[in-house]
């Protein structure tokens, strides 16, 4: 494919077939019969506010990471999800542009290929969905959107996680999954982070000083057990530093109750109820600029609880959007 020549990386553009749902007499009732399918090489300006999914079909970053591997999966498994939601949007059209698949253990030509394909979407007034996938998504999304804003005078985002872990290990050898915040603020100063949801027995001392070293605002997992004022404050100060959000969602800084099917499980992470009642805060803000969600592994989901809680979260930030 000419749109990533000099990249060991392969691509399947939008697959239909991926979604299924109830049969209807009524049309534009369900995921299934709204969705579009396109090539990323065929992406152009919308008359409707348009949406566009695409998947990051890679673990090697989870591999290198030591983790359990599978989440190259997840993509798959979200959209057989995604299908059979009902429609509850309107005026927006959602056009799936397929996905990145890493080859081998080429995970920066990866992440490469994604940066190419977010910088593209947002070009084109699209706004970018990406469903991986390990968390090393995060460094390609990034970089998609500082490519989009590279002639912009409005250029400083802000990134929000909604996660267990503040992944701002520093690279050893070979970038992986536990990497991506650190190499983006190591290589983009005007860039800020606010990390929630983070567990002290998921992070190492040495991770919560490279948080304060970098400045890195956070709240733990005990403080999202409910939406508060104070988080409220935080994140109103966080937002008016900034020109645009870059939302990013691990999976596993849900509960495992919420999300068994993680990369790293958590029994201690916050709820469904609370990230929906912050992402809802956060698109007021109208900086929203692109969002994904990470770590899902089907290989250990239980009765597809997690592949349903992606689904359910990609329909919120669509509804959002």
């Amino acid at each position: 494919m000419n749109f990533f020549k000099d990249l060991n990386v392969a691509y399947q553009s939008g697959n239909k077939k991926l979604y299924q749902g109830r049969k209807s007499e009524l049309e534009n009732q369900y995921w299934y019969q709204k969705l579009a399918v396109s090539s990323i090489e065929k992406t152009q300006k919308e008359n409707l506010p348009s949406i566009g999914i695409i998947g990051y079909v890679c673990d090697a970053g989870v591999q290198r990471n030591q983790g359990r591997i599978g989440a190259r999966k997840g993509p798959k498994s979200i959209r057989s999800k995604l299908g059979k939601l009902p429609i509850h949007f309107k005026n927006k059209k959602i056009i799936d542009f397929g996905d990145v698949i890493c080859i081998d253990d080429y995970l920066e030509d990866c992440q490469k290929a994604l940066s190419k394909s977010i910088s593209k979407l947002i070009k084109n007034t699209v706004f970018p969905i990406a469903i991986g996938g390990g968390h090393d998504i995060a460094f390609a999304n990034f970089n998609g959107i500082k490519d989009a804003l590279k002639n912009s005078s409005k250029n400083k985002i802000g990134i929000i996680n909604f996660d267990a872990h503040f992944d701002l290990r520093a690279v050893k050898t070979k970038p992986n999954s536990g990497t991506p915040f650190n190499q983006i603020l190591t290589e983009n100063k005007n860039t800020s982070y606010f990390a929630i949801g983070i567990q002290q027995q998921s992070n190492s001392k040495e991770l919560f000083e490279i948080a304060k070293k970098n400045k890195v605002s956070y709240v733990s997992s005990f403080e999202c057990e409910t939406f508060s004022k104070i988080l409220k404050s935080k994140l109103t100060a966080f937002i008016k530093k900034t020109d645009h959000l870059y939302i990013t969602i691990d999976l596993d800084g849900f509960s495992s109750a919420f999300a068994p099917g993680v990369s790293a499980p958590s029994p201690l992470g916050f709820s469904p109820s609370f990230v929906y009642k912050v992402l809802d805060f956060l698109f007021k803000s109208k900086k929203v600029i692109s969002c994904d969600i990470a770590e899902l592994n089907p290989n250990f989901d239980i009765d597809d609880g997690t592949a349903n809680l992606g689904a359910r979260l990609v329909d919120y930030l669509v509804q959002k959007a």
